[in-house]
């Protein structure tokens, strides 16, 4: 009976035993929740550039604008008109001496689109024409000397004159505030808007001359292989105006100064700064038996100059085969000069009573 009893006791504890005395078996561990997927981060959308080259400086720009007439516009440079209006967004600026040793300025831009006030606007000169001429350039002007006014007509420039015609399209007006502070002659303003309402009425052919062709080349870095230091040029056109251009590594431009500040844009608030400085060497002289002391400057022909640019500067030839031909740029071996890719500051002056230094 003992023995019946133990055999079933220990039955008993083996059934236990084995099937864990009736606990539930241990739960298996969940498995690891996946990771959420990575959601890839959205591409940056590439910087839009536009598909066409601006022709005068080597950049992008709309296509609409690139067979366009430049328009061409005379800046007053007195120191006492300062600031200019507008200055900062030429494509090109060229100075060039006028009476009494004081200089203007041609600024030219290939669209105005986003071009706000211009001027002070002043009077025409013979040579200014030819700039314009050079560039298939729509001209822009308040009055001018007699020999420009027989050339106007003569060489078939066409022009907006804010003394003669155009002030009826409202182009012009007389800016009251600068007129009480800086004088009337100093007061005549256009604007690109207004130019361009001008120009939409079809007045005047908007696109290049069939067959005009804009020689220059640009490339992105215009720094002369081989060429000299000049991170500080100085242009002496007259004991009455100097032009520093003082290069600045960061933007890599020449950061303008004139009458011993910083040649400020008065539309904008921004120092004028160019990509390429090219300062060209020519005759001028005064024009025989004219009162006011009225210059002839030669544009046609040869001549030397130097090129700036990424700080160093190089010699250079200059020519312009006829009056309705753009300037062409030349090393001293012959080769094409190519600029860098941005605006130009072109100074014109006589080596007989004008002077360039660098450093």
């Amino acid at each position: 009976m003992k023995r019946r009893a133990l055999a079933l006791f220990l039955a008993i504890w083996m059934t236990c035993a084995l099937a864990g005395c009736g606990k539930e078996p241990p739960a298996q561990a969940e498995p690891p929740a996946a990771p959420p997927p990575v959601e890839e981060p959205e591409p940056e959308p590439e910087p839009y550039v536009p598909s066409g080259i601006n022709p005068l400086t080597g950049e992008p720009m709309e296509p609409e604008y690139e067979n366009n007439r430049p328009v061409a516009v005379m800046l007053n440079n007195l120191k006492a008109a300062q600031p200019q209006l507008g200055v900062s967004r030429a494509d090109i600026i060229y100075e060039v001496p006028a009476e009494g040793g004081i200089t203007r300025m041609l600024g030219v831009y290939q669209s105005l689109e986003g071009v706000e006030n211009l001027g002070s606007i002043r009077s025409a000169r013979s040579y200014y024409l030819e700039l314009a001429l050079g560039l298939d350039a729509l001209y822009v002007h308040a009055g001018g000397s007699p020999g420009a006014y027989r050339d106007i007509p003569a060489w078939g420039v066409d022009n907006m004159d804010g003394v003669r015609g155009s002030e009826d399209a409202g182009i012009f007006w007389r800016d009251q505030e600068r007129r009480k502070t800086k004088g009337y002659e100093h007061s005549l303003l256009t604007s690109g808007e207004k130019i361009q309402e001008y120009l939409d009425t079809g007045t005047l052919r908007t696109e290049h001359r069939e067959g005009y062709v804009y020689p220059q080349a640009f490339i992105p870095d215009g720094t002369p292989a081989g060429g000299s230091p000049a991170e500080h040029v100085k242009v002496r056109f007259s004991a009455y105006k100097t032009g520093t251009f003082d290069y600045d590594a960061e933007s890599g431009k020449y950061l303008a100064g004139q009458y011993g500040k910083e040649y400020v844009d008065g539309g904008t608030g921004e120092q004028v700064a160019v990509t390429n400085l090219l300062v060209l060497e020519t005759g001028i002289s005064v024009i025989s038996g004219d009162t006011e002391g009225r210059l002839n400057v030669r544009l046609t022909g040869e001549g030397t100059g130097t090129f700036f640019c990424g700080g160093k500067s190089v010699p250079i030839l200059w020519s312009k085969a006829e009056r309705n031909s753009p300037f062409v740029y030349t090393l001293e071996d012959g080769k094409l000069l190519a600029l860098g890719q941005g605006n130009s500051y072109v100074c014109i002056i006589s080596p007989k009573t004008s002077k360039v230094t660098f450093e």
